[in-house]
């Protein structure tokens, strides 16, 4: 091992996270593609409020993890007199009343409708409500042709994907730890709330994917916002840049005036949509759009042994934007 091997096993892997302003961009595309070309690596699919990069990893699951967040009311039976308070008291019509008439009345809570406010636990007038810890999905570690593979499901009507999203990054980094991998690559959830901000926290370096349209433009300004406020080292990718040229060009000026590294262009190609019917990522095909990725991510890694050796060069300032920029007004 090289002294630079073991000072970067000192410091602990880098955490490389794919993001998106919006859906649909071809982010989980990019990242499978990575995953194929950066071995050793483990990789975190963190938008678990549609998890899909197992569909083209193909993984094994060798653990499985309750995921628990928050609480919801269960009445006991055994204990319930039947008096309805919880009925009158709760404000999302999660109490359900069954029977009465002839037959005495009983209540349940219903745990979809139920939001954990504990209001009726707390005013039963003989205790017989009772407030539980909530299972909300759960997060699995697999084995899959490129390595280690971290990924979660979140329950129908569950919330706190958040929480779920600073789970799956913590246990990828955990396992990339115990494994000496030097990079973690995550797929992280589109947008700029909670999900997101969980994914970038700590974050070594982000890369943008976003798409020549307007609302792709607008939706990569507000995530320069966010990698600004971090202080984030930001990177930006076109994805389909030949459907509007001129687009991608303005889209890349805004770019590097937020203070971001243009990295690359990928072209359009339906070879895409082909590599992930049959379950492989892009650069596992001879497509001409994988020619594109790689030397994308040639790039890419140029820019994590940067921040491994802590250098910059005028083009990189931690997503922080010169004084000509100015974020998209955007009124609904």
């Amino acid at each position: 091992m090289t002294t630079r091997d073991a000072g970067a096993r000192t410091r602990g892997p880098q955490e490389l996270v794919v993001l998106s302003g919006k859906g649909g961009t071809g982010k989980t595309s990019l990242t499978a593609s990575f995953a194929a070309l950066a071995r050793p690596c483990v990789v975190a699919d963190c938008d678990v409020d549609a998890a899909d990069l197992h569909l083209v990893m193909g993984p094994r699951v060798l653990e499985r993890h309750e995921f628990r967040s928050g609480e919801e009311a269960v009445v006991r039976q055994e204990d319930c007199t039947g008096c309805g308070d919880c009925l009158a008291l709760c404000r999302f019509d999660a109490v359900l009343k069954e029977g009465g008439g002839a037959n005495p009345a009983t209540f349940r809570v219903d745990p979809l409708a139920c939001e954990g406010c504990g209001v009726c636990a707390r005013f039963c007038p003989v205790g017989a409500i009772e407030m539980r810890e909530r299972v909300c999905g759960e997060w699995m570690v697999s084995e899959t042709r490129h390595g280690p593979l971290v990924h979660a499901r979140l329950a129908i009507g569950s919330g706190s994907s958040g929480k779920l999203v600073s789970t799956v990054r913590q246990a990828a980094r955990r396992l990339a730890e115990e494994r000496g991998d030097p990079l973690v690559i995550v797929d992280g959830p589109p947008g700029i709330g909670c999900p997101a901000i969980a994914a970038v926290t700590g974050a070594s370096r982000l890369l943008a994917v976003t798409e020549p349209t307007v609302s792709g433009e607008h939706d990569l300004d507000r995530l320069l916002v966010l990698a600004g406020h971090f202080a984030l080292p930001v990177s930006v990718c076109v994805n389909k840049w030949d459907v509007s040229p001129a687009m991608t060009e303005r889209i890349e000026g805004r770019a590097r005036q937020a203070g971001a590294r243009v990295l690359g262009r990928v072209r359009e190609d339906p070879a895409v949509s082909r590599a992930q019917v049959s379950g492989r990522a892009i650069v596992e095909t001879g497509a001409a759009a994988a020619v594109d990725v790689r030397a994308l991510w040639e790039r890419l890694q140029a820019t994590l042994e940067e921040s491994d050796r802590g250098d910059t060069d005028g083009r990189d300032r931690g997503g922080r934007p010169d004084e000509r920029w100015q974020p998209i007004a955007w009124t609904p």
